[in-house]
């Protein structure tokens, strides 16, 4: 389908080292015309890291595309029943933020649009880049991919041995898979071998 005129939404948690495969994919939605809103967590405006200062990170955002980046609760509210999107994307989507919002907790404007996205029964799709989706974080991953109009961008082990249980979405598929979300069908297949030695 063709994302040409579709409002989507691009949410960035704190999983800093895969920024720099997240970035081309927002660009990516932008070229194929859609109009994309970027969310950032309270943690990307703030935090630097060996991957980079935040404030490189959201001239970054800035030069993907021309609106406004919404940084505040109060700014990603109206983007439910008042200003909708037709999707919402958290990429990457940190531990952290998994479990807050698999048991309902909007603390952080990337959250708060996933919440007000939901409202309107439009869908949100989830990159995961995780160090314990297959240890304590695992209930809230699998009580996610049951939740309706949830969808996942394909992920995998990224490193079993070093990282058991660790998980990260295959980010070059993300465009795929808000395509399918917006017809309201998970992109598959959903669980990937990621690792390569």
């Amino acid at each position: 389908m063709s994302l040409k005129g579709k409002h989507i939404g691009f949410g960035l948690t704190g999983s800093h080292c895969t920024y720099d495969e997240v970035i081309p994919e927002m660009e990516k939605l932008v070229k194929a015309g859609a109009k994309v809103t970027p969310f950032v967590s309270y943690t990307v405006q703030s935090t630097d890291t060996k991957f980079g200062k935040s404030e490189d990170w959201i001239e970054k955002i800035k030069s993907v595309t021309d609106e406004p980046i919404v940084d505040s609760i109060v700014k990603a509210e109206p983007f439910g029943p008042k200003t909708p999107l037709d999707c919402m994307v958290i990429a990457p989507l940190t531990g952290n933020s998994t479990s807050k919002f698999a048991n309902a907790l909007t603390d952080s404007p990337v959250l708060m649009g996933a919440k007000a996205t939901l409202r309107t029964g439009r869908p949100v799709v989830l990159a995961v880049s995780t160090n314990d989706a297959l240890g304590l974080n695992g209930v809230n991953v699998m009580k996610l991919m049951a939740t309706k109009n949830i969808y996942f961008v394909p992920f995998g082990q990224d490193h079993p041995f070093k990282k058991p249980n660790s998980l990260v979405a295959d980010m070059t598929k993300l465009k795929d898979s808000v395509e399918y979300a917006i017809e309201g069908k998970q992109f598959q297949p959903v669980l990937i071998e990621r690792y390569k030695d």
